[in-house]
């Protein structure tokens, strides 16, 4: 595995075996959302609807920017599931607030800037010499918060496929 230690690989790979399966309650959080202020989104809260929990590695990357654009273009499908897509991402709420406005993103992202959501939800990837971003992946809960459905990037150039996202809600209100 190139540019990665054997501990590292090791890391990844028992964090990945933490990843919260089908069938299981999806671990709760509470985030910061992009901007600035103190403005705070909690998991809990969006119990009663279904959640998309979409992580991606980092704002203004070029794989990311093409997820962030494709997720945009289809929102309006997920919403009239009663879907909400929560966007994930270790940047700080500052530079994902830039990237929202660049983007027009019309779903909430949040800032795991300490890193303790992608360790929970066994995301947590170093490469490049960078230590603890958020691998890309999908998680799909119900709305009583149950994972329904998960996804992993097989590598960071593989995108997740809306379309695919959407089979795995429920048919909507």
């Amino acid at each position: 595995m190139p540019n990665r230690s054997p501990l590292a690989a090791w890391q990844e790979a028992w964090l990945r075996l933490r990843m919260p399966r089908p069938g299981a309650p999806a671990p709760d959080f509470e985030l910061p959302k992009a901007g600035v202020g103190d403005d705070r989104l909690r998991l809990r809260d969006l119990r009663g609807r279904p959640v998309v929990l979409l992580f991606f590695p980092f704002a203004f990357s070029p794989g990311c920017c093409n997820e962030i654009e494709t997720f945009t273009r289809h929102y309006p499908a997920f919403a009239a599931r009663g879907a909400e897509i929560v966007g994930v991402s270790v940047d700080s709420p500052f530079a994902l607030q830039a990237w929202a406005e660049k983007y027009g993103v019309p779903f909430p992202l949040v800032s795991d800037f300490n890193r303790r959501v992608i360790r929970r939800y066994g995301v947590a990837i170093s490469r490049w010499g960078l230590e603890g971003f958020a691998d890309r992946a999908v998680f799909v809960l119900d709305d009583r918060g149950i994972v329904r459905w998960r996804w992993r990037a097989p590598d960071l150039g593989y995108l997740p496929e809306p379309a695919e996202v959407l089979r795995h809600l429920p048919p909507g209100p």
